[in-house]
């Protein structure tokens, strides 16, 4: 699943081309892709709309437009945006023409993604917690949030409600940079716990955005090419392999049905004493 490296590397390659732009034609090709109004609304609402701005909140796009409404596409699990592929893609759901002559397609495989146009985007997005990389978002704060959730701490993370944008890979690298077991209680872990935590997550983010995200699966960046990031997991996907730090084999278990890796020797399942 495309998550907030993800996301906000297809929002920085992708603004370039269509802010400032208008919508020339929209073919919604999947209407189950659309939630709260119909395909034709959708088309008959983006038509001759300017896009004022491209947005992400945490793994939402937000295109804001010229009338004051906005359009709001969610990936999920296999969804990506594609400008101007060579040829149509097996998988498109929509297809969204520009008035500088680009087009982008919204292509999906498994089908799981979603779009809205809303006159107030905060209808779609209001219960997401705080972004992970915004400066108000302080260790105080993440504890404050944490410590109301007796439940694994992986789960926490991934529940957008709690913190924005974070998802499986970056979760289980964040949780072995910490050094914390991912089934640990979100409401049992130590102030220096939290802090630490709340510094490798932003830490990580940011390096997987540089790296213009992960490409483990089906996610590629507008113009097709791959993420670099997964070249500096330690633990995610590498099931079995060998942990860099000691050597031990990484583990795979399921958190809440999503496989979960970690390193049992350096992920203790207890508190690890402050030195």
């Amino acid at each position: 699943m495309p998550e907030l490296p993800e996301v906000e590397t297809i929002r920085n390659e992708l603004a370039p081309w269509v802010v400032g732009q208008s919508f020339t034609k929209v073919s919604i090709l999947d209407a189950k892709l659309v939630c709260g109004c119909s395909a034709e609304e959708v088309h008959r609402g983006l038509i001759r709309q300017k896009v004022e701005s491209l947005e992400r909140r945490g793994k939402y796009l937000i295109f804001r437009l010229s009338n004051g409404r906005s359009l709001i596409i969610h990936l999920r699990m296999t969804g990506s945006l594609l400008l101007d592929p060579d040829e149509d893609t097996r998988y498109a759901r929509a297809v969204f023409h520009l008035s500088n002559g680009h087009r982008f397609v919204f292509n999906d495989r498994r089908r799981l993604g979603k779009m809205w146009l809303v006159d107030d985007a905060e209808t779609v997005v209001c219960k997401l917690g705080p972004e992970p990389l915004d400066k108000r978002h302080t260790a105080s704060v993440l504890r404050e949030r944490l410590s109301r959730h007796h439940i694994p701490i992986k789960a926490a993370l991934l529940d957008q409600c709690i913190v924005a944008g974070i998802g499986n890979m970056y979760a289980d690298e964040a949780l072995f940079a910490a050094r914390i077991h991912p089934l640990r209680k979100a409401d049992e872990l130590s102030p220096a716990e939290v802090r630490t935590l709340h510094n490798d997550i932003r830490r990580i983010l940011r390096a997987a955005i540089c790296s213009k995200g992960a490409s483990v699966d089906t996610y590629v960046r507008p113009e097709g090419e791959l993420g670099t990031a997964h070249f500096n997991f330690k633990v995610a996907h590498k099931g079995g392999e060998p942990c860099p730090v000691c050597g031990n084999p990484i583990e795979r278990i399921a958190v809440q049905n999503r496989g979960t890796y970690f390193c049992p020797r350096c992920q203790p399942s207890g508190r690890v004493p402050s030195i």
